[in-house]
């Protein structure tokens, strides 16, 4: 397996930020909260009642009763005003924990947030798009997942990063681009002294095939090398051809990223989550995400898993303790690396 989780522990203990985690009564953020103090990986805020939560080392909020309720209500109600949304309206959603949450990274009180045991994606991810928007320069936020597989020729020693696997379902050639400029950036901030090689997926290498998806793939890579001609992108190219050099040397001779990629770029959400789920279920891979991208600050929220049995207090399903803890300790690394527009670098 690759080092991956080792170098972002190494980084976020180089670089301690503040992680907000706003599933404060659920036992396995209890249990992640423990890990990360003991292993001195970030300061962390937990959003629940103190006199049910005790953790050594961390601090913990109500929202309810929150010394910034009200400073929070009363720019959420600013951010939101074109929406009609009131001081009384924002008042009562700042009681959200995720809302809440949300408005301390917004306000500089944290450096990020983790959500997702208990909370689905969309509520985790609301709050984000309504109070963080999106980085200056970039037109679309998106996410991707670190794939650490067992397959050390691949990638960087295994390490892969996919995207979009998480938000955006049908993005055209324009949104396709920026995906992909956005996961190299990413790319950058996580694995800073290895070169992104960025590849657009399709079932076609190089217009071999025709169709819609080729046709869209085709356009979004040129207008991503227009738009960052720096960047190592290719396609589109079939998944064989971007990982594997005897393949690549038939399908795609010339090519700097065939058979070199370790940034691969799906044609839409469907792929791109299917994907991700048979290299992690089939190939043993570890699955570190879904990470929001090109947002303003850091909101990573946790992949669920349902597991037989295993409810949060909500009666929802939601990932076990080990994929809980590793979430929120890599989450606790987003600024182990320079910016580069990226929302989530843990």
């Amino acid at each position: 397996m690759s080092d991956f989780l080792q170098r972002m522990k190494s980084a976020a203990k180089a670089d301690k930020k503040t992680i907000v985690l706003p599933e404060g009564e659920d036992p396995r953020t209890i249990e992640a909260a423990k890990k990360i103090v003991e292993e001195g990986l970030a300061n962390l805020i937990i959003l629940g009642d103190p006199e049910q939560i005790s953790v050594e080392g961390v601090t913990v909020i109500d929202p309810k009763t929150a010394e910034k309720h009200e400073a929070y209500a009363e720019k959420f109600a600013e951010l939101r005003a074109k929406k009609g949304v009131t001081i009384e309206q924002a008042r009562e959603q700042m009681n959200d924990a995720t809302y809440f949450g949300t408005m301390m990274v917004k306000m500089g009180d944290a450096d990020g947030l983790v959500s997702g045991a208990c909370h689905s994606t969309a509520n985790t991810l609301r709050p984000a798009l309504q109070i963080l928007k999106t980085a200056p320069g970039t037109k679309l936020v998106s996410a991707f997942f670190i794939m650490c597989t067992k397959t050390p020729e691949y990638g960087a020693e295994g390490t892969l990063m996919f995207a979009d696997c998480g938000l955006n379902i049908d993005p055209n050639a324009d949104e396709l681009s920026e995906i992909a400029i956005a996961s190299a950036n990413s790319w950058k901030a996580f694995m800073g002294d290895v070169e992104p090689k960025v590849a657009m997926l399709s079932f076609s290498t190089k217009g071999s095939a025709k169709g819609e998806v080729p046709e869209k793939v085709q356009e979004a890579t040129k207008l991503a090398n227009e738009k960052a001609p720096e960047l190592a992108l290719d396609g589109d190219l079939q998944l064989d051809a971007a990982l594997v050099q005897s393949v690549a040397d038939l399908k795609a001779p010339g090519s700097e990223v065939a058979g070199h990629a370790n940034i691969l770029v799906f044609p839409d959400l469907e792929a791109g989550n299917i994907g991700y789920k048979l290299v992690q279920r089939f190939g043993g891979a570890e699955a570190y995400g879904p990470i929001r991208q090109a947002g303003q600050r850091p909101v990573p929220w946790l992949l669920r898993r349902r597991h037989r049995g295993r409810r949060c207090h909500h009666g929802c399903p939601g990932p076990d303790g080990r994929v809980a803890a590793r979430a929120n300790k890599l989450a606790s690394l987003h600024d182990a690396g320079r910016h580069h527009g990226v929302t989530s670098r843990f």
